[in-house]
This record gives structure tokens, C-alpha cells and sequence, in this order.
């Protein structure tokens, strides 16, 4: 496909998107779903007009996917209701450790034993599927600032921290394969103390130090008399960049860097708005809003502002991402082993995980078998696959994680598209 194509191609889409954003949003499916297929017929699969190779290109793809995923922790951590209370975050964070952590142990016991994959393709199998997507779960996220829906900010939040979780697995199943780490029990306590401890706790720090600061800036900025013009898009992209890096480069996770950055921002303007609180106790964004548009109060806060951006950013990014999947997608040479994984992943290891991981914490049946169903695959296991290609994954391993892989994606995105609607929004 040339460039002048692809053009032609997205902008078709984005028209098309923006033009049926109604009848979209009253249809039994997703606009995922939809530019899904499109890629499908477009693809390999039958017109074979649109072709993109997961290993020649998998540096542009590893690329396009982090950026996504960037963009879309961010969007999530902004939306957060605050001020962060452990009560209310308990069941996200019991679902982004302990349920995470169980899939990703019960996938790669499945493909161990039952697809007799070496230890470490299985657990890198799972760190790449256990982790639930932020770009392609918006129709299951928290829609808007303030949305109190406990099922919608359960899923967002732990789609916000997952994927910082399940990268010390995909590091661990590459060192167990001989990529990027030795295999010896001094590895092993390396990989405990810096890829998990560290990794995590440093990110918070990190995300939480760079979003307070920021919000105190910019306040300090909008008060000072001449008051000062802050381009609100710009100081969140450039956030999202000096966290990701600066996280990085101290060996934690920027994924989890960026969405506490997002977390503490949010909370933090709010705070210096003189925010009331609900009976939740949850501070109010829209009165905060209402009174900093007043004369006598400062401007807009940045979260409030870059948060439009950021979701016109997350809907290019979906419609891109998932477009390319269609393309790397051939449904005939899709492994045999895809719908035994994508079932015992959506069918048992999640909910399992999901109950395990919630017991003892007050959240009702309804909730769980909600919370299990709703794990949506998606991006962030396209980014961790391909970031292993680029690790040096060998080519026979490489090609079989990236069938499976695939493939898995595009069954949650129709599976859990078509019964989003159903289940969440009935009306």
C-alpha cells in the first residue's frame, strides 16, 4: 500500500468515525471492531491490499504501540476519581499484582503443559497476554472526569498499572530464553529486587513527584500577575515524555510513572482549586471547573484542558493500531493452538485470577464475574511482543508467540466489543 493509500484509507475512516459516531454508539459493536474488519479484508486475509510485516517493521511498530500506550495511561490517570483513598483503590491494585500475576502463572502452565512450550516461551506467553489494555478498553473505562461507576474506575485503574506489572515477566521469560539476561539464581534475585520492587516502587515515586510538581507550577504560573499563558496540550505531552524517560532511565517502570504522574497531577490541581468533596468523600471536578472559568479565580487546570487532546490522540491511535493488526493478520495461517489459549485465557485463567485476587475485599459476585469477563487484550500485548523481536527473540519462537498473539487480540476485540454493550450499557 502507498502513502498516498494509507491516506486516503485513514482519512476515509476517520471521516466515516466522526460522521457515525451515533449510530456507532447505538450499535451492538465497537468502532475497534470495525476498523478490525477492515483490516481483515483489506489484509493478507483477502484482498491482500494492505500488508505489514510484525518482524521487518517491528521497530515502527514497537514505536507506534509505546506511544499509544503512553497516551492512553495518561488519559486514564487523569479521569481517576480523587483523592486516592486505599479503600477505594484496593480491588484495582489486588487485580493489577495478584490477579496479574496469576494469569500470567496460569497461562504459561497451559502453554507449558498443554502446547509443551520451553519455560521460558511460556512465561513470556503470559507476561504478553495477562496484562488488560488501556487503548482498547475505553468503551469499558471511566468515560469521563468524575464518572463514579465502581466497575468502569475498577478496570480503567487496573489497566492504568498492568502494564507495568507485567513487564518484569516478559524480562524474566526472555532471560529464561537466553535473551538479555543471564539464567542463574543470581539473576533471579536481581530480577525480584530491580525489575519488580524497585521497578514499582520507583515508578510511583517518580510519576507521583513529577504530576504534584507540575500542578504547582503551573498553578503558581496561572496566579502570578501578568498571568501567564500555559498551553495546557503541550506541558501534558512534554509530562508524559520527561516521566517515561527519566523513569526509564532510573530502571523503573515508565508505564506506572506516567499514569501516578497523570493520578497526582489531577489531584493535586484539584486540591489547589479548593475542590468540595461528594458524600464519597471523592472531590468534584466540575465545580472545580465551573469556578476556575469564573474572573475572580485562575484559568482552567491542565489536566481538565490536555484530557480532549489526549482522547482525540487515543481514537487516531486505536483506529491506526487496530487497522495494522487486520494487516498483520492472515486468517489462514493462524496457529491451530489461538482459540484453545484466547478460551482458557477469557473463559478460566481471568476469571479465576479475578476471584482469587479479589477474595477478602469486600467486592460483590456481580462485580467479579463483571471484572472477569471485561479483561480486554489489546495493544499493550502487541508492544510486549514486539519489544521482545526486538530483544533478540529467536525466529521459530518469535513467529509462534506472534500467531497466537495476534490472534488473541482480535478475538477479545470482538468478543468483549459485542458484549460491552450489552452487559455495561443495556440502554
Amino acid at each position: 500500500m502507498s502513502t498516498n493509500q494509507w491516506f486516503l484509507l485513514v482519512g476515509l475512516l476517520m471521516l466515516a468515525r466522526g460522521l457515525a459516531a451515533t449510530t456507532i454508539s447505538r450499535s451492538p459493536f465497537t468502532s475497534a471492531i470495525v476498523y478490525l474488519c477492515v483490516g481483515i479484508l483489506l489484509g493478507p486475509s483477502f484482498l491482500g491490499i494492505l500488508r505489514f510485516d510484525p518482524w521487518k517493521q517491528s521497530a515502527l511498530l514497537e514505536m507506534l504501540t509505546q506511544t499509544a500506550l503512553l497516551i492512553s495511561l495518561f488519559s486514564a490517570g487523569i479521569k481517576m476519581p480523587v483523592p486516592f483513598k486505599l479503600a477505594r483503590w484496593n480491588a484495582p491494585l489486588r487485580l493489577a499484582w495478584i490477579s496479574m500475576t496469576l494469569t500470567v502463572a496460569l497461562v504459561a502452565l497451559f502453554a507449558w503443559y498443554v502446547l509443551h512450550f520451553p519455560p521460558g516461551a511460556a512465561i513470556l506467553l503470559g507476561g504478553i497476554l495477562a496484562p488488560t489494555d488501556p487503548v482498547l478498553a475505553t468503551d469499558v473505562q471511566v468515560r469521563h472526569p468524575g464518572d463514579k461507576d465502581q466497575l468502569r474506575f475498577t478496570l480503567t485503574c487496573e489497566a492504568g498499572m498492568n502494564d507495568g506489572s507485567a513487564f518484569p515477566f516478559v524480562l524474566l521469560g526472555l532471560a529464561m530464553l537466553g535473551v538479555g539476561g543471564d539464567h542463574n539464581s543470581e539473576h533471579y534475585l536481581r530480577w525480584l529486587l530491580v525489575d519488580v520492587v524497585w521497578a514499582t516502587a520507583g515508578a510511583v515515586a517518580v510519576g507521583v513527584a513529577a504530576g504534584a510538581g507540575l500542578a504547582r507550577l503551573g498553578w503558581q504560573l496561572r496566579v502570578i500577575e501578568p498571568r501567564h499563558d500555559i498551553m495546557d496540550d503541550l506541558v501534558a505531552l512534554g509530562l508524559i515524555a520527561i516521566v517515561y524517560a527519566v523513569a526509564s532511565m532510573l530502571k523503573t517502570s515508565g508505564y506506572l510513572a506516567v499514569f501516578f504522574a497523570a493520578v497526582a497531577l489531577r489531584q493535586t490541581e484539584l486540591v489547589l482549586a479548593g475542590a468540595p468533596k461528594d458524600r464519597q468523600g471523592l472531590l468534584e471536578p466540575d465545580v472545580a471547573k465551573s469556578e476556575a472559568a469564573q474572573d475572580s479565580a485562575p484559568p482552567l487546570v491542565v489536566s481538565a484542558e490536555a484530557l480532549v487532546f489526549k482522547e482525540h490522540l487515543e481514537r487516531l491511535s486505536e483506529l491506526t493500531l487496530v487497522l495494522l493488526l487486520g494487516g498483520m493478520i492472515s486468517l489462514r495461517e493462524l496457529p491451530y493452538e489461538t482459540i484453545g489459549v484466547a478460551a482458557f485465557l477469557f473463559v478460566i485463567a481471568r476469571p479465576l485470577a479475578v476471584y482469587v485476587g479479589l477474595m477478602g475485599s469486600g467486592v460483590g459476585k456481580r462485580m467479579r464475574v463483571m471484572t472477569g469477563w471485561f479483561g480486554v487484550r489489546g495493544i499493550g500485548s502487541i508492544f510486549y511482543l514486539v519489544y521482545a523481536i526486538q530483544a533478540g527473540l529467536p525466529p521459530n519462537i518469535a513467529h509462534q508467540l506472534t500467531g497466537i498473539a495476534f490472534g488473541v487480540v482480535m478475538l477479545s476485540i470482538l468478543m468483549h466489543g459485542f458484549s460491552v454493550k450489552p452487559l455495561i450499557d443495556p440502554e
